[in-house]
Protein backbone atom coordinates (compact mmCIF):
# COMPACT_ATOMS: atom_id res chain seq x y z
CA UNK A 1 0.00 0.00 0.00
CA UNK A 2 1.08 3.58 -0.63
CA UNK A 3 1.38 6.01 2.31
CA UNK A 4 -1.92 7.64 1.28
CA UNK A 5 -3.67 4.25 1.17
CA UNK A 6 -2.32 3.29 4.59
CA UNK A 7 -3.42 6.63 6.03
CA UNK A 8 -6.86 6.30 4.46
CA UNK A 9 -7.31 2.73 5.70
CA UNK A 10 -6.18 3.41 9.27
CA UNK A 11 -8.09 6.67 9.64
CA UNK A 12 -11.35 5.33 8.20
CA UNK A 13 -11.08 2.13 10.24
CA UNK A 14 -10.49 4.28 13.33
CA UNK A 15 -13.43 6.52 12.48
CA UNK A 16 -15.68 3.50 11.99
CA UNK A 17 -14.46 2.01 15.27
CA UNK A 18 -15.26 5.16 17.24
CA UNK A 19 -18.81 5.16 15.96
CA UNK A 20 -19.44 1.44 16.49
CA UNK A 21 -17.87 1.58 19.95
CA UNK A 22 -20.40 4.24 20.89
CA UNK A 23 -23.29 2.14 19.59
CA UNK A 24 -22.19 -1.07 21.30
CA UNK A 25 -21.11 0.12 24.75
CA UNK A 26 -24.63 0.16 26.18
CA UNK A 27 -25.32 -3.37 24.89
CA UNK A 28 -24.00 -5.23 27.97
CA UNK A 29 -25.50 -2.81 30.55
CA UNK A 30 -28.71 -1.18 29.35
CA UNK A 31 -30.94 -4.08 30.36
CA UNK A 32 -29.89 -3.36 33.96
CA UNK A 33 -29.97 0.44 33.94
CA UNK A 34 -32.83 0.91 31.48
CA UNK A 35 -35.45 -0.07 34.04
CA UNK A 36 -34.65 3.15 35.96
CA UNK A 37 -36.08 5.40 33.22
CA UNK A 38 -39.64 6.73 33.46
CA UNK A 39 -42.11 4.52 31.60
CA UNK A 40 -39.63 1.68 31.14
CA UNK A 41 -40.94 -1.80 30.36
CA UNK A 42 -39.10 -4.87 29.14
CA UNK A 43 -40.40 -4.23 25.62
CA UNK A 44 -39.34 -0.57 25.57
CA UNK A 45 -35.90 -1.39 27.01
CA UNK A 46 -35.43 -3.90 24.19
CA UNK A 47 -36.53 -1.34 21.60
CA UNK A 48 -34.08 1.19 23.05
CA UNK A 49 -31.24 -1.31 22.70
CA UNK A 50 -32.02 -2.07 19.05
CA UNK A 51 -33.57 1.21 17.83
CA UNK A 52 -30.40 2.30 16.04
CA UNK A 53 -30.68 -0.68 13.71
CA UNK A 54 -33.93 0.46 12.09
CA UNK A 55 -32.75 3.93 11.07
CA UNK A 56 -29.34 2.58 10.11
CA UNK A 57 -30.93 -0.01 7.81
CA UNK A 58 -33.24 2.52 6.16
CA UNK A 59 -30.74 5.34 5.63
CA UNK A 60 -27.33 3.81 4.92
CA UNK A 61 -27.94 3.15 1.22
CA UNK A 62 -29.60 6.56 0.52
CA UNK A 63 -26.71 8.30 2.29
CA UNK A 64 -24.22 6.35 0.20
CA UNK A 65 -25.96 7.32 -3.03
CA UNK A 66 -26.25 10.95 -1.90
CA UNK A 67 -22.50 11.02 -1.30
CA UNK A 68 -22.01 10.50 -5.05
CA UNK A 69 -23.61 13.89 -5.58
CA UNK A 70 -22.49 16.05 -2.65
CA UNK A 71 -19.20 14.35 -1.73
CA UNK A 72 -18.12 11.71 0.77
CA UNK A 73 -16.76 13.85 3.57
CA UNK A 74 -19.82 16.14 3.87
CA UNK A 75 -22.07 13.10 4.27
CA UNK A 76 -19.70 11.49 6.81
CA UNK A 77 -19.51 14.68 8.85
CA UNK A 78 -23.30 15.14 8.67
CA UNK A 79 -23.83 11.53 9.78
CA UNK A 80 -21.47 12.00 12.73
CA UNK A 81 -23.30 15.20 13.70
CA UNK A 82 -26.56 13.22 13.77
CA UNK A 83 -24.82 10.54 15.82
CA UNK A 84 -23.55 13.16 18.27
CA UNK A 85 -27.00 14.76 18.53
CA UNK A 86 -28.59 11.37 19.21
CA UNK A 87 -26.03 10.66 21.93
CA UNK A 88 -26.76 13.99 23.62
CA UNK A 89 -30.52 13.39 23.38
CA UNK A 90 -30.13 9.97 25.00
CA UNK A 91 -27.75 11.35 27.66
CA UNK A 92 -30.23 14.02 28.74
CA UNK A 93 -33.35 11.83 28.52
CA UNK A 94 -35.39 11.17 31.64
CA UNK A 95 -37.85 8.75 30.06
CA UNK A 96 -37.32 5.58 28.09
CA UNK A 97 -38.95 7.25 25.09
CA UNK A 98 -36.21 9.88 25.08
CA UNK A 99 -33.56 7.16 25.02
CA UNK A 100 -35.34 5.39 22.16
CA UNK A 101 -35.44 8.66 20.19
CA UNK A 102 -31.75 9.23 20.91
CA UNK A 103 -30.77 5.73 19.84
CA UNK A 104 -32.81 6.07 16.64
CA UNK A 105 -31.08 9.39 15.91
CA UNK A 106 -27.71 7.74 16.53
CA UNK A 107 -28.56 5.15 13.90
CA UNK A 108 -29.70 7.88 11.50
CA UNK A 109 -26.06 8.88 11.18
CA UNK A 110 -25.74 5.97 8.76
CA UNK A 111 -22.31 6.42 7.20
CA UNK A 112 -21.25 2.80 6.62
CA UNK A 113 -21.75 2.75 2.86
CA UNK A 114 -20.27 6.24 2.50
CA UNK A 115 -17.13 5.25 4.41
CA UNK A 116 -16.69 2.26 2.10
CA UNK A 117 -17.23 4.47 -0.94
CA UNK A 118 -14.59 6.91 0.30
CA UNK A 119 -12.21 4.02 0.90
CA UNK A 120 -12.79 3.02 -2.73
CA UNK A 121 -11.90 6.55 -3.85
CA UNK A 122 -8.64 6.44 -1.90
CA UNK A 123 -7.33 2.95 -2.69
CA UNK A 124 -6.22 1.14 -5.82
CA UNK A 125 -7.95 -1.97 -7.16
CA UNK A 126 -5.04 -4.13 -5.99
CA UNK A 127 -5.19 -2.95 -2.37
CA UNK A 128 -8.90 -2.34 -1.93
CA UNK A 129 -9.77 -5.78 -0.61
CA UNK A 130 -7.14 -5.53 2.11
CA UNK A 131 -8.31 -2.04 3.04
CA UNK A 132 -11.94 -3.09 3.31
CA UNK A 133 -10.99 -6.16 5.34
CA UNK A 134 -9.18 -3.87 7.79
CA UNK A 135 -12.27 -1.70 8.21
CA UNK A 136 -14.41 -4.81 8.66
CA UNK A 137 -12.03 -6.17 11.30
CA UNK A 138 -12.28 -2.88 13.20
CA UNK A 139 -15.99 -3.53 13.76
CA UNK A 140 -15.28 -6.85 15.46
CA UNK A 141 -12.59 -5.28 17.62
CA UNK A 142 -14.96 -2.43 18.58
CA UNK A 143 -17.64 -4.92 19.59
CA UNK A 144 -15.24 -6.82 21.85
CA UNK A 145 -13.88 -3.66 23.45
CA UNK A 146 -17.42 -2.36 24.01
CA UNK A 147 -18.45 -5.51 25.90
CA UNK A 148 -15.47 -5.09 28.21
CA UNK A 149 -15.65 -1.30 28.66
CA UNK A 150 -19.44 -0.98 28.93
CA UNK A 151 -19.87 -2.56 32.39
CA UNK A 152 -16.82 -0.76 33.79
CA UNK A 153 -17.81 2.66 32.49
CA UNK A 154 -21.45 2.23 33.52
CA UNK A 155 -20.35 1.59 37.11
CA UNK A 156 -18.22 4.76 37.04
CA UNK A 157 -20.43 7.23 35.17
CA UNK A 158 -23.82 5.59 34.64
CA UNK A 159 -25.69 5.19 31.36
CA UNK A 160 -25.91 8.93 30.84
CA UNK A 161 -22.13 9.14 31.16
CA UNK A 162 -21.70 6.50 28.45
CA UNK A 163 -23.94 8.48 26.13
CA UNK A 164 -21.93 11.66 26.85
CA UNK A 165 -18.73 9.75 26.11
CA UNK A 166 -20.30 8.56 22.87
CA UNK A 167 -21.00 12.19 21.93
CA UNK A 168 -17.34 13.01 22.55
CA UNK A 169 -16.28 10.07 20.37
CA UNK A 170 -18.50 11.44 17.60
CA UNK A 171 -16.74 14.81 17.81
CA UNK A 172 -13.38 13.04 17.63
CA UNK A 173 -14.66 11.20 14.58
CA UNK A 174 -15.61 14.49 12.92
CA UNK A 175 -12.09 15.83 13.51
CA UNK A 176 -10.60 12.64 12.07
CA UNK A 177 -12.82 12.93 8.99
CA UNK A 178 -11.92 16.57 8.43
CA UNK A 179 -8.22 16.62 9.20
CA UNK A 180 -6.83 13.07 9.07
CA UNK A 181 -8.70 11.23 6.31
CA UNK A 182 -7.15 12.15 2.94
CA UNK A 183 -9.30 14.08 0.48
CA UNK A 184 -10.05 12.13 -2.71
CA UNK A 185 -9.35 13.77 -6.05
CA UNK A 186 -12.64 12.50 -7.45
CA UNK A 187 -15.59 10.37 -6.39
CA UNK A 188 -15.34 7.01 -8.13
CA UNK A 189 -18.37 5.10 -9.32
CA UNK A 190 -17.46 1.56 -8.40
CA UNK A 191 -20.06 -1.23 -8.43
CA UNK A 192 -18.01 -3.49 -6.21
CA UNK A 193 -18.15 -1.03 -3.31
CA UNK A 194 -21.41 0.91 -3.70
CA UNK A 195 -25.03 -0.05 -4.41
CA UNK A 196 -26.61 0.46 -7.81
CA UNK A 197 -30.36 1.00 -7.72
CA UNK A 198 -30.99 -0.91 -10.94
CA UNK A 199 -29.34 -4.06 -9.56
CA UNK A 200 -31.49 -4.52 -6.45
CA UNK A 201 -34.09 -6.65 -8.25
CA UNK A 202 -31.40 -8.97 -9.60
CA UNK A 203 -29.87 -9.31 -6.13
CA UNK A 204 -33.30 -9.84 -4.54
CA UNK A 205 -34.03 -12.73 -6.93
CA UNK A 206 -30.88 -14.64 -5.96
CA UNK A 207 -31.84 -17.56 -3.69
CA UNK A 208 -28.28 -17.92 -2.41
CA UNK A 209 -27.97 -14.24 -1.48
CA UNK A 210 -31.44 -14.37 0.09
CA UNK A 211 -30.26 -17.21 2.34
CA UNK A 212 -27.28 -15.14 3.45
CA UNK A 213 -29.41 -12.04 4.10
CA UNK A 214 -31.81 -14.12 6.18
CA UNK A 215 -28.78 -15.50 7.98
CA UNK A 216 -27.23 -12.20 8.98
CA UNK A 217 -30.70 -10.95 10.00
CA UNK A 218 -31.07 -13.95 12.31
CA UNK A 219 -27.52 -13.68 13.64
CA UNK A 220 -27.91 -10.09 14.80
CA UNK A 221 -31.43 -10.72 16.04
CA UNK A 222 -29.99 -13.40 18.33
CA UNK A 223 -27.19 -11.15 19.53
CA UNK A 224 -29.42 -8.20 20.43
CA UNK A 225 -32.18 -10.37 21.92
CA UNK A 226 -29.67 -12.18 24.13
CA UNK A 227 -28.32 -8.93 25.51
CA UNK A 228 -31.82 -7.89 26.54
CA UNK A 229 -31.64 -10.64 29.18
CA UNK A 230 -28.00 -11.68 29.58
CA UNK A 231 -26.93 -8.79 31.87
CA UNK A 232 -29.96 -9.49 34.09
CA UNK A 233 -29.05 -13.17 34.18
CA UNK A 234 -25.50 -12.42 35.32
CA UNK A 235 -26.73 -9.93 37.92
CA UNK A 236 -29.71 -11.73 39.40
CA UNK A 237 -29.08 -15.46 38.99
CA UNK A 238 -25.29 -15.67 38.97
CA UNK A 239 -25.18 -12.75 41.45
CA UNK A 240 -22.21 -11.17 39.72
CA UNK A 241 -21.99 -7.38 40.26
CA UNK A 242 -22.54 -5.55 36.97
CA UNK A 243 -19.13 -3.87 37.09
CA UNK A 244 -17.56 -7.35 36.99
CA UNK A 245 -19.48 -8.63 33.97
CA UNK A 246 -16.50 -7.87 31.74
CA UNK A 247 -14.65 -10.69 33.56
CA UNK A 248 -17.08 -13.10 31.90
CA UNK A 249 -17.16 -11.47 28.46
CA UNK A 250 -13.42 -10.88 27.98
CA UNK A 251 -12.02 -14.42 28.33
CA UNK A 252 -14.96 -15.95 26.44
CA UNK A 253 -14.55 -13.54 23.52
CA UNK A 254 -10.77 -14.03 23.45
CA UNK A 255 -10.91 -17.83 23.45
CA UNK A 256 -13.79 -17.90 20.95
CA UNK A 257 -11.81 -15.73 18.53
CA UNK A 258 -8.89 -18.13 18.76
CA UNK A 259 -11.15 -21.18 18.41
CA UNK A 260 -12.76 -19.94 15.19
CA UNK A 261 -9.43 -19.67 13.31
CA UNK A 262 -8.98 -23.41 12.57
CA UNK A 263 -12.54 -23.65 11.24
CA UNK A 264 -11.99 -20.59 9.05
CA UNK A 265 -8.84 -22.21 7.64
CA UNK A 266 -10.71 -25.44 6.92
CA UNK A 267 -13.55 -23.55 5.25
CA UNK A 268 -11.30 -21.52 2.95
CA UNK A 269 -8.25 -23.68 2.27
CA UNK A 270 -10.11 -26.99 1.97
CA UNK A 271 -13.15 -25.40 0.31
CA UNK A 272 -15.57 -26.63 2.96
CA UNK A 273 -17.52 -23.39 3.37
CA UNK A 274 -20.97 -24.98 3.27
CA UNK A 275 -20.07 -27.64 5.84
CA UNK A 276 -18.46 -25.21 8.28
CA UNK A 277 -21.29 -22.73 7.78
CA UNK A 278 -23.94 -25.32 8.66
CA UNK A 279 -21.87 -26.50 11.62
CA UNK A 280 -21.73 -22.95 12.99
CA UNK A 281 -25.51 -22.53 12.69
CA UNK A 282 -26.00 -25.84 14.49
CA UNK A 283 -23.64 -24.64 17.23
CA UNK A 284 -25.76 -21.51 17.59
CA UNK A 285 -28.96 -23.55 17.98
CA UNK A 286 -27.35 -25.87 20.53
CA UNK A 287 -25.80 -23.03 22.55
CA UNK A 288 -29.05 -21.06 22.71
CA UNK A 289 -31.00 -24.17 23.68
CA UNK A 290 -28.44 -24.93 26.39
CA UNK A 291 -28.63 -21.37 27.72
CA UNK A 292 -32.41 -21.65 27.99
CA UNK A 293 -32.09 -24.79 30.17
CA UNK A 294 -28.82 -24.45 32.08
CA UNK A 295 -27.99 -20.89 33.13
CA UNK A 296 -28.21 -21.06 36.91
CA UNK A 297 -24.49 -21.70 37.46
CA UNK A 298 -21.52 -19.72 36.23
CA UNK A 299 -19.89 -22.81 34.70
CA UNK A 300 -22.90 -23.84 32.61
CA UNK A 301 -23.56 -20.22 31.59
CA UNK A 302 -19.96 -19.67 30.48
CA UNK A 303 -19.98 -22.95 28.54
CA UNK A 304 -23.13 -21.91 26.69
CA UNK A 305 -21.80 -18.40 26.03
CA UNK A 306 -18.49 -19.74 24.74
CA UNK A 307 -20.26 -21.98 22.23
CA UNK A 308 -22.53 -19.07 21.24
CA UNK A 309 -19.69 -16.60 20.65
CA UNK A 310 -17.58 -19.24 18.92
CA UNK A 311 -20.40 -19.72 16.40
CA UNK A 312 -21.25 -16.01 16.26
CA UNK A 313 -17.70 -14.89 15.51
CA UNK A 314 -17.27 -17.62 12.92
CA UNK A 315 -20.48 -16.68 11.11
CA UNK A 316 -19.74 -12.96 11.37
CA UNK A 317 -16.44 -13.59 9.58
CA UNK A 318 -17.80 -16.05 6.99
CA UNK A 319 -20.96 -14.29 5.85
CA UNK A 320 -19.40 -11.22 4.14
CA UNK A 321 -16.89 -13.47 2.38
CA UNK A 322 -19.72 -15.69 1.16
CA UNK A 323 -21.66 -12.68 -0.14
CA UNK A 324 -18.55 -11.56 -2.02
CA UNK A 325 -18.14 -15.01 -3.61
CA UNK A 326 -21.80 -15.42 -4.56
CA UNK A 327 -22.61 -11.87 -5.74
CA UNK A 328 -22.92 -11.63 -9.54
CA UNK A 329 -20.18 -9.80 -11.42
CA UNK A 330 -20.46 -6.06 -10.86
CA UNK A 331 -23.09 -6.47 -8.13
CA UNK A 332 -20.92 -6.82 -5.04
CA UNK A 333 -21.71 -3.30 -3.78
CA UNK A 334 -25.46 -3.81 -4.19
CA UNK A 335 -25.28 -7.26 -2.59
CA UNK A 336 -23.32 -5.93 0.39
CA UNK A 337 -25.78 -3.03 0.74
CA UNK A 338 -28.72 -5.44 1.01
CA UNK A 339 -26.68 -7.62 3.38
CA UNK A 340 -25.84 -4.70 5.69
CA UNK A 341 -29.45 -3.51 5.76
CA UNK A 342 -30.55 -7.03 6.75
CA UNK A 343 -27.93 -7.04 9.50
CA UNK A 344 -29.15 -3.78 11.04
CA UNK A 345 -32.80 -4.79 10.72
CA UNK A 346 -31.91 -7.94 12.63
CA UNK A 347 -30.45 -5.84 15.45
CA UNK A 348 -33.66 -3.80 15.65
CA UNK A 349 -36.00 -6.80 15.65
CA UNK A 350 -33.74 -8.56 18.14
CA UNK A 351 -34.29 -5.77 20.65
CA UNK A 352 -38.01 -5.62 19.87
CA UNK A 353 -38.62 -9.37 20.07
CA UNK A 354 -36.24 -9.94 22.96
CA UNK A 355 -37.96 -7.28 25.05
CA UNK A 356 -41.43 -8.56 24.19
CA UNK A 357 -40.68 -12.23 24.88
CA UNK A 358 -38.87 -11.42 28.13
CA UNK A 359 -41.76 -9.27 29.35
CA UNK A 360 -44.46 -11.79 28.41
CA UNK A 361 -42.81 -15.19 28.82
CA UNK A 362 -39.68 -14.80 30.91
CA UNK A 363 -35.94 -14.93 30.53
CA UNK A 364 -35.50 -18.57 29.46
CA UNK A 365 -38.02 -18.15 26.66
CA UNK A 366 -35.80 -15.60 24.91
CA UNK A 367 -33.02 -18.16 24.52
CA UNK A 368 -35.46 -20.96 23.67
CA UNK A 369 -37.20 -19.03 20.88
CA UNK A 370 -33.84 -17.91 19.48
CA UNK A 371 -32.76 -21.55 19.47
CA UNK A 372 -35.88 -22.50 17.50
CA UNK A 373 -35.22 -19.69 15.02
CA UNK A 374 -31.64 -20.95 14.64
CA UNK A 375 -33.03 -24.38 13.73
CA UNK A 376 -35.26 -22.70 11.15
CA UNK A 377 -32.19 -20.90 9.78
CA UNK A 378 -30.37 -24.26 9.55
CA UNK A 379 -33.24 -25.68 7.49
CA UNK A 380 -33.21 -22.64 5.18
CA UNK A 381 -29.43 -22.78 4.80
CA UNK A 382 -29.25 -26.53 4.27
CA UNK A 383 -30.27 -26.26 0.63
CA UNK A 384 -27.46 -23.87 -0.26
CA UNK A 385 -24.85 -24.81 -2.84
CA UNK A 386 -21.14 -24.93 -2.10
CA UNK A 387 -20.02 -21.37 -2.96
CA UNK A 388 -17.67 -21.11 -5.91
CA UNK A 389 -14.29 -19.67 -4.97
CA UNK A 390 -14.44 -16.73 -7.34
CA UNK A 391 -12.79 -13.32 -7.02
CA UNK A 392 -13.85 -9.98 -8.44
CA UNK A 393 -11.78 -8.24 -11.10
CA UNK A 394 -12.31 -4.79 -12.55
CA UNK A 395 -10.82 -3.85 -15.92
CA UNK A 396 -10.78 -0.26 -17.20
CA UNK A 397 -12.00 0.03 -20.82
CA UNK A 398 -11.02 3.55 -21.83
CA UNK A 399 -10.62 3.86 -25.60
CA UNK A 400 -11.96 0.42 -26.48
CA UNK A 401 -13.35 0.08 -29.99
CA UNK A 402 -15.66 -2.90 -29.57
CA UNK A 403 -19.27 -3.63 -28.70
CA UNK A 404 -20.26 -4.69 -25.20
CA UNK A 405 -21.29 -8.14 -26.40
CA UNK A 406 -17.98 -8.64 -28.19
CA UNK A 407 -16.01 -7.63 -25.10
CA UNK A 408 -18.03 -9.97 -22.89
CA UNK A 409 -17.42 -12.81 -25.36
CA UNK A 410 -13.66 -12.13 -25.36
CA UNK A 411 -13.48 -12.06 -21.57
CA UNK A 412 -15.50 -15.27 -21.21
CA UNK A 413 -13.12 -17.02 -23.61
CA UNK A 414 -10.32 -16.57 -21.06
CA UNK A 415 -9.78 -19.70 -18.99
CA UNK A 416 -10.84 -19.01 -15.39
CA UNK A 417 -13.25 -16.16 -16.18
CA UNK A 418 -16.72 -17.32 -15.14
CA UNK A 419 -18.78 -14.12 -15.42
CA UNK A 420 -18.37 -10.76 -17.16
CA UNK A 421 -20.43 -7.61 -17.48
CA UNK A 422 -19.72 -4.22 -19.01
CA UNK A 423 -20.45 -1.09 -16.96
CA UNK A 424 -20.65 1.55 -19.67
CA UNK A 425 -21.14 4.37 -17.16
CA UNK A 426 -17.76 3.49 -15.61
CA UNK A 427 -15.94 2.52 -18.81
CA UNK A 428 -15.10 -0.73 -17.04
CA UNK A 429 -15.68 -4.46 -17.11
CA UNK A 430 -16.41 -6.52 -14.01
CA UNK A 431 -15.31 -10.15 -13.95
CA UNK A 432 -15.70 -13.09 -11.59
CA UNK A 433 -12.64 -15.33 -11.90
CA UNK A 434 -11.24 -18.54 -10.47
CA UNK A 435 -7.64 -17.67 -9.61
CA UNK A 436 -6.60 -21.31 -9.49
CA UNK A 437 -7.06 -21.74 -13.23
CA UNK A 438 -7.04 -18.15 -14.50
CA UNK A 439 -5.06 -17.55 -17.67
CA UNK A 440 -3.39 -14.31 -16.53
CA UNK A 441 -1.48 -13.88 -19.78
CA UNK A 442 -4.60 -14.10 -21.95
CA UNK A 443 -6.52 -11.79 -19.61
CA UNK A 444 -3.59 -9.40 -19.61
CA UNK A 445 -3.64 -9.21 -23.41
CA UNK A 446 -7.32 -8.25 -23.39
CA UNK A 447 -6.84 -5.86 -20.47
CA UNK A 448 -3.89 -4.15 -22.10
CA UNK A 449 -5.80 -3.83 -25.32
CA UNK A 450 -8.71 -2.35 -23.36
CA UNK A 451 -6.64 0.20 -21.46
Amino acid sequence: MSPIEIRATLSLAGLFSLRMLGLFMILPVFAIYGAEYDGATALLVGIAIGAYGLTQAVLQIPFGLLSDRVGRKPIIVFGLILFCAGSILAATAESIYGVIAGRALQGAGAIASTVMALLTDLTSDENRTKAMASVGASIGVSFSIALVLGPVLASLMGIAGIFWLTAVLAVVGILVALFVVPAPKTNQTHRDSRPVIGQFWEVARSKELFRLNIGVFMLHLFMTACFVVLPLLLLNEIELPHEQHWMVYFPILLVSFIAMVPLMIIAESRRKIRQVFLLAIAMLAISLGALSLWHSSLVSLCAGLFLFFWAFNLLEAMLPSMVSKIAPAGSKGTSMGAYSSSQFLGAFFGGLCGGFVYGEMGLSSVFLICSMLALLWFIIAFGMQQPRFLHSYRVVLNGVQASDSDLIRRFLEVEGVEEAIIAADENAAYLKVDKNCLDDEHLGLISNAAA
